[in-house]
């Protein structure tokens, strides 16, 4: 029955009935060194957009600590203005009762000044002559009343003095740590937008670049696509051509028809037309050729005689795993294409492509039959 298929593939062949890989037209030499050469330009600048866009990250990366740091300042301010308020608070309590004290001295001097002067009425223009309310060192206007006055009433006008310089200093050191505070969280507000803003513009330019970088990405993919196409076409063409002369090679034809699978998504337990698993794809691309295996490692290995690896041809299968007496050790497959690469179809999340075969669990090879 192997023997008949061959001969209706060499068939088909000859009379020009080929598979639907061979109804396209075989791209020459030059085509396809046109296209590689539209890969290398575009990879080219490709490359230069990667690069800026490195830079860019980079920048965007300092920036993001800078605008770290300048926002932990201002929150550090935010703290200080906190504490400053805190203190300005406190600050007007004690000058509440400075002013208080102030009061009640004031009051004793009054007291002080009607004994004195033996009642005379204490009118604001009196005490003025007595007490100078703007000044904090200089309470007495005239020598002569403190020729008249005691050492216990001196001590009544220097207690006064004494709250009046004690609500000075508070109400000055209060407004210029505010002040200070306030001028602190205002730079820092400033520096926070000023930051922001920079990172906002870098990463505007970082989308941008990025943006070109995978516009660029899906030109030279398209482009990489299109050369591994035409080069697939040739080389299926120079295969399929080989069969004509030699009437043989159907790994040949399986090996060609896997590599028209390329990029196609891996699906667990897959065998296709448009998501494949390892063992899914081996066995679709020897149906091609009218050979049947199970869509499973196990009997595949035994699907045909076993290969020393330096007499691999085109088709054959390489596995990988573990030999032993349970062929569940065997946990996956690729089909050979030569000069050291498989076709396979990998794992979650990748799709199919070629491959060195030269892997630490590589265990043998099979040539289905």
């Amino acid at each position: 029955m192997r023997a008949f298929r061959a001969g209706l593939l060499a068939g088909c062949l000859l009379v020009g009935m080929c598979p639907p890989v061979m109804a396209e037209p075989v791209p020459s030499s030059r085509d396809v060194k046109k296209v590689r050469q539209t890969v290398r330009e575009r990879s080219k600048r490709l490359g230069e957009t990667s690069a800026k866009l490195a830079t860019a990250q980079s920048r965007l990366g300092r920036l993001a600590a800078e605008v770290e740091r300048l926002v932990e300042a201002y929150n550090g301010e935010l703290v200080q203005l906190r504490r400053a308020e805190q203190t300005n608070e406190q600050a007007k309590a004690r000058l509440a009762a400075a002013d208080a004290e102030v009061e009640l001295a004031r009051r004793d001097v009054a007291l002080l000044a009607a004994e004195t002067y033996g009642g005379a009425a204490m009118t604001e223009p009196f005490l003025g002559i007595l007490i100078d309310q703007g000044e904090t060192d200089g309470m007495l206007h005239r020598a002569s009343v403190l020729e008249h006055m005691s050492s216990e009433r001196a001590a009544i006008l220097a207690r006064m003095r004494d709250a009046q310089e004690v609500a000075t200093i508070l109400r000055i050191q209060a407004a210029n740590a505010y002040a200070a505070h306030r001028a602190a969280t205002e730079r820092a507000r400033l520096a926070k937008t000023a930051a922001k803003e920079a990172v906002a513009r870098q990463r505007r330019d970082t989308k941008a670049l990025r943006a070109r970088e995978e516009h660029l990405q899906r030109k030279v993919d398209a482009a990489r696509t299109r050369a591994q196409l035409l080069a697939r076409r040739k080389a299926a063409a120079a295969s399929l051509a080989g069969l004509v002369s030699r009437g043989s090679a159907l790994g040949d034809v399986a090996a060609n028809w896997a590599l028209t699978q390329l990029g196609k998504p891996y699906v667990w337990a897959a065998d296709g037309p448009d998501t494949y698993d390892c063992s899914g794809l081996t066995m679709r691309a020897w149906e091609k050729v009218g050979v049947r295996l199970d869509h499973w490692t196990g009997t595949q290995w035994t699907s045909g005689p076993h290969v020393p690896l330096d007499q691999l041809r085109r088709g054959d299968l390489v596995f990988f795993g573990r030999v032993t007496d349970d062929p569940g050790t065997i946990h996956h497959v690729g089909i050979y294409v030569g000069r050291g690469q498989m076709v396979h179809a990998p794992q979650t999340g990748d799709v199919v492509r070629v491959a060195s075969i030269y892997r630490g669990d590589l265990v043998g090879a099979t040539r289905p039959r």
